[in-house]
């Protein structure tokens, strides 16, 4: 179990925490959630005494081992993959070198004789035998396959570095295991797996998560964190979202109620209180109005930026006719003979064990790249807007204000107030809007990005992973706003809801070429089960 006791942090006048006093015990699953800036991953920098508090203590009970998903992808460079993940579990890795130590030590005494006695009972206690098929089991569960067991980390791509770190988390069984932002940038069966692991472990689990499925499917508890203050919830997120707005409008509901009976009860006094024979019934009154108490409805900190789409025109018979398209990079083949055409109305999903299948896709069909086999040909009424995988090139090395660099994406004359307009849209208001674009965290530049498209009223919107670097709220704003929009989408993400909420239609680039099916995301991760059965 770990727990806090009356923890407070503060930076400067700004108070994170204050006298927060919470709870986790064993085989719970806690969702951290909270607006941008609330201090969730703080909160766990807190929990694994890598942050001191100003003030209270967390507790931890004796003798549990507790584990941290690292974020530092370089800080194993010079080891191989399976010892990283072995080295999860600190004082079993200790053992095993010290064990090799002493093995191979040519003046092997009686003093190390009994050392090594005394720590293969600690190993075998440990498991310790089975420590190597443990971590090759999880690196194989998230798709980081025998080949790369025993090669250097520095050798492994970012994606291979974060599933071996995961695996590290992992690793050994902990007591208590935090995880901050576990499925970013992992591909949807290893986010798939990670979901049944976690349902499996009978541990402590605290992680945050941007990803509404996975908090939805995993998650026993949700800890809200709102006002500098943690409120724990029973259920998983969509949970606490639905009772969340239902508390929200009953308090509203008692206070519009409260306030009538507050306007009656003083037009009452007000009318009799000077008449004689009413003089006692206008006292009785008094004290209603006296004790009547209205709700303190406290606004979260939550803010929700608004997401429309609204098309000039809608699309004609013909959207896009995809012929034979391949491409290759590097002598790999990314596409290989892809063929199909997108009716109106249609909302595709494109997945691919290969990411950058997706993403040269889009730039192929966007203009980006040029160098492709084949061909592929948009209808004379469609018109597409496109958010990018990596946007920076947007960003980087600009130094206009955000109504400037909007400016420079109009169509004819644009007044700076209809700019503005945009820009509040996507909670960039007052003085926010005159910030520098080169300024940006990575989710302020999706919501400028955001911004851009719906200005250019588009009929086709094409989006390469826009939920990377949103938040819970503006995640939930842009489903909202494409699932409302009327003509097509072609997109790609990770987020298991975001996809099946939205999508008509799943297309899967694959080594064959692809696999093309008009269903929902689950309708089509069903289909290939039992393909693959």
């Amino acid at each position: 179990m770990i727990s806090t006791q009356n923890v407070s942090l503060q930076y400067g006048d700004r108070a994170l925490f204050e006298n927060v006093s919470i709870q986790f015990t064993e085989g719970n699953c806690y969702g951290i959630i909270g607006a941008n800036g609330a201090g969730k991953s703080t909160f766990l920098k807190i929990l694994s005494r890598e942050i001191e508090p100003n003030k209270g203590d967390v507790v931890i009970t004796e003798g549990q081992r507790l584990s941290v998903l690292k974020q530092d992808h370089f800080a194993y460079d010079e080891q191989d993959v399976l010892k990283t993940v072995m080295m999860g579990n600190k004082r079993l890795f200790e053992i095993m070198q010290r064990k090799e130590e002493l093995y191979s030590k040519p003046d092997f005494n009686d003093e190390d004789g009994l050392e090594l006695a005394d720590l293969e009972g600690e190993f075998l206690e440990m498991d310790g035998w089975n420590a190597e098929t443990d971590a090759e089991i999880l690196l194989n569960g998230l798709g980081v396959t025998g080949e790369f067991h025993h090669v250097l980390m520095k050798e492994l791509g970012d994606q291979q570095k974060i599933k071996v770190l995961l695996a590290q988390a992992l690793f050994g069984n902990p007591d208590i295991l935090l995880l901050d932002e576990p499925t970013n940038h992992l591909d949807l069966k290893s986010i798939n797996w990670l979901e049944n692991f976690l349902l499996n472990f009978p541990n402590t689990v605290i992680v945050v998560s941007h990803d509404r499925h996975f908090l939805n499917k995993v998650c026993t508890h949700i800890a809200d964190i709102d006002y500098s203050k943690i409120q724990l919830y029973v259920g998983n997120y969509d949970f606490w979202y639905e009772y969340s707005q239902m508390m929200a409008k009953q308090a509203k509901e008692i206070n519009k109620k409260a306030e009538a009976k507050k306007k009656e009860l003083e037009e009452f006094i007000a009318r009799f209180s000077a008449n004689a024979s009413k003089a006692k019934q206008a006292t009785s009154r008094k004290k209603l109005l006296d004790n009547l108490e209205m709700v303190d409805v406290k606004p979260s900190l939550r803010r929700y930026p608004f997401v429309g789409f609204t098309p000039d025109r809608e699309v004609g018979n013909i959207v896009l006719n995809v012929e034979d398209l391949s491409y290759e990079l590097n002598g790999e083949k990314i596409l290989n003979h892809i063929s199909f055409s997108i009716s109106p109305k249609d909302k595709v999903a494109f997945v691919s064990d290969n990411e950058l299948a997706v993403t040269t896709f889009f730039k192929i069909i966007t203009g980006e790249i040029t160098d492709f086999e084949g061909t592929f040909q948009w209808g004379v009424t469609t018109s597409q807007s496109y958010f990018p995988k990596d946007n920076n090139e947007y960003f980087d090395n600009c130094d206009l204000s955000l109504v400037d660099w909007l400016r420079q994406y109009a169509v004819g004359d644009v007044y700076d107030q209809d700019l503005r307009g945009w820009l509040g849209r996507m909670l960039f208001s007052g003085e926010e809007a005159l910030k520098k674009a080169n300024v940006l965290s990575g989710g302020e530049k999706v919501r400028c990005m955001l911004a851009k498209m719906m200005m250019a009223n588009c009929n086709v919107l094409i989006l390469d992973e826009p939920t990377n670097h949103l938040d819970l709220e503006s995640i939930q704003a842009l489903n909202e706003g494409l699932m409302r929009f009327k003509e097509n989408i072609l997109f790609s993400s990770h987020d298991h809801q975001f996809v099946q909420t939205i999508a008509t239609r799943v297309i899967e680039l694959n080594a064959n070429g692809c696999l093309d099916r008009l269903s929902s995301y689950d309708e089509f991760l069903e289909y290939k089960e039992k393909m693959e059965a």
